[in-house]
């Protein structure tokens, strides 16, 4: 089978399921495995791909999402385009499992995809560390500060590890907060976890020297914390390690 990943997320599990060798094409901000990415034809940015690389490549499957705004505009052209598609929108973590599920039944990984979904399972099932949670802002953006909503599995996460968004009543996947949503909210830790940016480039002073925000606990008590989104907004099989590395953060505003 020839398969097509377009998403960082989809690239990581179908790799995880052992079927690097069926992959003809990623996108191009498909990273991770490395030595697997590497040596793979790029069919364009996830925002913006190139149908005709994708056609070129002749593809079984193409494996993609509507995990981010934007994407549906690929999804159109490669309907349009009559290719072989699966979508993923997962929102929870139990989503995320279903994902795993679907994809390895579509490329013949059943057995590698159900030992992974009930990883998840297990994750879920686990109960949180005891004590009041503690309200951390993750951030997956920092100009305009763009954070989780309702629909976003970082809830469930955040929750695992004794923490709690408080956004997680706002119905969306993501949006933008004000100096005054952030000054009520009053989060004990900010995580940034910007999207799209190599974590070798988070600026803890951009987050430091906001107006308006001196007052914000996180702030305050220097409590911010940088975990790349490869942990955090990636729905795939790393998000069980984001869970531990949240725990950590929990544990760092409880020493403090």
């Amino acid at each position: 089978m020839r398969i097509i990943s377009h998403t960082c997320s989809n690239t990581e599990i179908v790799c995880t399921l052992g079927r690097v060798d069926w992959l003809v094409g990623v996108d191009d901000h498909s990273d991770y495995p490395p030595e697997v990415v590497e040596r793979l034809p790029r069919i364009g940015p996830d925002l913006d791909v190139d149908v005709e690389k994708i056609l070129a490549l002749e593809p079984d499957l193409v494996i993609t999402s509507l995990t981010v705004p934007g994407h549906e505009r690929c999804l159109e052209r490669m309907e349009k385009a009559g290719l072989p598609l699966l979508v993923t929108r997962p929102h929870r973590l139990a989503d995320v499992a279903e994902d795993i599920r679907r994809i390895g039944e579509a490329i013949n990984a059943d057995s590698a995809a159900a030992e992974w979904a009930g990883r998840f399972e297990q994750a879920l099932n686990r109960q949180p560390p005891p004590g009041s949670p503690v309200p951390i802002l993750v951030e997956w953006w920092p100009k305009p500060v763009i954070v989780p909503g309702r629909d976003s599995w970082v809830n469930e996460m955040l929750a695992l590890a004794g923490a709690v968004n408080p956004w997680a009543d706002q119905p969306a996947e993501s949006l933008e907060v004000s100096t005054e949503m952030v000054r009520d909210a009053a989060p004990q830790a900010i995580v940034m976890s910007w999207c799209g940016v190599d974590e070798a480039k988070y600026r803890p002073h951009i987050v430091r020297r906001r107006e308006g925000w001196e007052a914000v606990p996180a702030i305050a008590h220097d409590r911010i914390f940088a975990i790349s989104e490869a942990w955090l907004g990636r729905p795939g099989p790393r998000l069980l390690d984001g869970i531990e590395l949240l725990r950590r953060v929990v544990q760092g505003v409880g020493a403090g």
